[in-house]
């Protein structure tokens, strides 16, 4: 799975980019900045394979986050997105695995992220292997509540939201709240039947009680022991069906 972040101060920009990744099944937006300052907190605290970067932003530039980059003891690779062509030598020196012109192509957009994983591919095949790096599997994860921290049991999440800044999970009784951004508790939960239906909500696929199909191809489901309708993206519905059926 190539992890994507995207880093634009223009908000239309940003969710047209979003929404062309959303094809590619192998890639995850894990996270959205529209300030430099933001895009580096990010990627201090989200493992990230590639960002969108636009170079043209308030005060930090593009060219200057990329620049810095290249300090970061394991630097993601950087896909220059901008409505400008004269940045590209400069973008190159830099090494950038790519440069893409607003406004994005798909065709153009599959060629970047085909330079992602010919990149990642390489990088896994040069690492040596490290017991430090492999993946640590939890069944517990941390909430907040009435002011004090308590662990939460990983089956007995129904699903996930994300709302303002935080995330809030809910089992069957009750529902808790985490600081932890939906993003980062998705990769926690990678390979434990959890499930991205929509960039707000991430479900307990053994959970799902019922599945109902909507106008324009999205769906709804409802979840064993709650009662709220949570929407599925258009351009997840196939994935779900795929990954409830592998169940």
């Amino acid at each position: 799975m190539i992890r994507a972040l995207v880093i634009d101060d223009e908000m239309p920009a940003r969710s047209e980019l979003c929404f062309l990744l959303e094809d590619f099944n192998d890639v995850k937006v894990v996270g959205e900045a529209d300030n430099v300052r933001d895009a580096v907190a990010l990627i201090k605290q989200i493992p990230t394979d590639v960002v969108f970067l636009d170079i043209n932003m308030p005060g930090v530039s593009g060219i200057q986050l990329a620049e810095g980059l290249k300090t970061h003891p394991a630097p993601p690779a950087i896909v220059f997105v901008t409505a400008y062509t004269q940045y590209a030598v400069k973008a190159f020196e830099l090494s950038a695995l790519d440069y893409l012109v607003k406004p994005v192509e798909t065709k153009r957009l599959a060629q970047a992220l085909e330079k992602v994983r010919q990149r990642m591919r390489a990088d896994k095949a040069a690492a040596a292997p490290a017991p430090q790096n492999e993946p640590v599997t939890t069944n517990r994860l941390m909430v907040d509540r009435a002011g004090k921290k308590q662990f939460l049991t990983i089956s007995d999440v129904l699903f996930a939201m994300a709302k303002d800044d935080y995330t809030y999970l809910f089992t069957a009784e009750d529902r808790f709240i985490s600081s932890t951004s939906l993003a980062r508790i998705e990769a926690q939960l990678e390979g434990q039947g959890f499930f991205r239906a929509h960039r707000r909500y991430l479900i307990n696929l053994h959970k799902v009680d019922t599945l109902e199909s909507q106008p324009g191809g999205t769906l709804t489901l409802t979840l064993v022991g709650n009662s709220e309708t949570i929407p599925v993206s258009r351009r997840r519905a196939a994935s779900l069906k795929t990954a409830l059926r592998s169940l």
